[in-house]
């Protein structure tokens, strides 16, 4: 059987959805065609020119950090990266970067974090928005009237959900209003009591569609002052979004939990680190794949006991330790996001049998040389 590389790429966007990543970040397809077969896939979360020595020809190699991101206006021969890419587009070599939308997707990075550590996830720590953010209106209307004012609002951008299109409900009642002086009803007298069999009719709009949708509303609806409410829809959790929330099985001390954390995660140079009463009892952790310290606001309001993330900055882990409670848990960045490659590695092996997919076994974390030197 042979892939091609679009084939591959179609699974890795639809578990990895590019709408996922942030906007600053470089995701996708960096170098080769879609059109063409590839014979390997080699995963890895940095492309450096040692990870690229190990893929195959004809192979993709797909990275979780991107190759080219801030500040590149070049692939010439002769810069580092560029070389990279001049290599592996003479050996017929591809290259896929997932990122920000490996770490939002669910599952994505942070999942396959909790995993490693023995975790199981109970929540998202920062949840994905949804755009376009939702509107429900309801809206009271003659029945006689009904279709027309559904049509307007139609038209006006409301009703549509997911692939579908002219989405409403509708129930039956009877509305009654007393017309006071000043006021020129459509139906009824000034001064008498009215009732009228109505329709409420209820459908969503994009939020940034309410305007539009109101005007319309307003312009096919007969009464001169149309009843009517809106309410701000909620997003239903769906699982993406940075950072994970999960459970120990059992609680256990901090110091017991940190040898967890370091017995789960490839060993580094820069090892683990912890801030907190080592006594402190931990039942339930925030955890972050990759650079962690913008969400340490939302870890406060975890309700969890310690954060697990890296790339933890003096000033930011010093001003959350002297306000919460939260120990926090500092760990290689590359470490943290290494179990995503076998997690990427079993979605591929899942979708294409006969295709070989390999973890690269190079150690990318830049961190390297120990202090091994002791005082007498």
């Amino acid at each position: 059987m042979t892939v091609r590389l679009a084939d591959v790429i179609e699974v890795l966007d639809a578990a990895y959805p590019p709408r996922l990543a942030q906007s600053w970040d470089s995701v996708g397809l960096v170098c080769g065609d879609p059109a063409e077969e590839i014979e390997s896939v080699t995963i890895a979360v940095d492309a450096t020119a040692e990870v690229v020595a190990t893929v195959p020809e004809r192979g993709l190699l797909l990275a979780h950090h991107p190759l080219l991101l801030r500040g590149v206006d070049t692939v010439a021969a002769d810069t580092a990266k560029g070389s990279l890419l001049h290599a592996m587009i003479r050996t017929g070599r591809a290259l896929f970067t997932a990122h920000t939308n490996a770490d939002s997707a669910a599952p994505g990075v942070s999942d396959a974090l909790a995993e490693a550590l023995g975790l199981t996830v109970t929540d998202v720590l920062s949840p994905e928005p949804k755009t376009p953010a939702l509107d429900k209106w309801g809206v009271y209307v003659p029945r006689q009237s009904a279709a027309a004012v559904q049509t307007a609002m139609f038209d006006a951008g409301a009703g549509q959900i997911g692939d579908y299109a002219q989405c409403s409900w509708s129930v039956s009642g009877v509305g009654q209003f007393l017309p006071l002086a000043g006021a020129s009803p459509a139906i009824g007298e000034v001064g008498s009591v009215e009732h009228v069999d109505e329709d409420r009719v209820e459908m969503v709009a994009p939020r940034a569609r309410r305007a539009a949708v109101l005007a319309a509303l307003r312009a096919a609806h007969p009464y001169e002052e149309p009843a009517f409410d809106i309410v701000a829809v909620a997003p239903a959790p769906d699982g993406t979004g940075l950072g994970r929330i999960a459970a120990l099985a059992e609680p256990e001390p901090l110091s017991v939990f940190v040898a967890r954390v370091r017995r789960g995660l490839p060993a580094t140079t820069w090892g683990v680190r912890a801030s907190g009463d080592p006594d402190a009892i931990v039942s339930s952790v925030a955890l972050c794949g990759g650079a962690g310290d913008s969400l340490l606001a939302e870890v406060d309001r975890a309700g969890v006991q310690a954060y697990v993330t890296a790339d933890l900055r003096h000033h930011p882990a010093d001003e959350h330790r002297r306000s919460s409670g939260v120990a926090l848990v500092d760990v290689a960045h590359w470490a943290s996001e290494f179990p995503w490659c076998g997690q990427a590695a079993a979605l591929l092996r899942q979708h294409f049998a006969d295709l070989p997919v390999t973890v690269s076994p190079v150690r990318t974390d830049p961190w390297n040389v120990e202090d091994c030197s002791h005082e007498s």
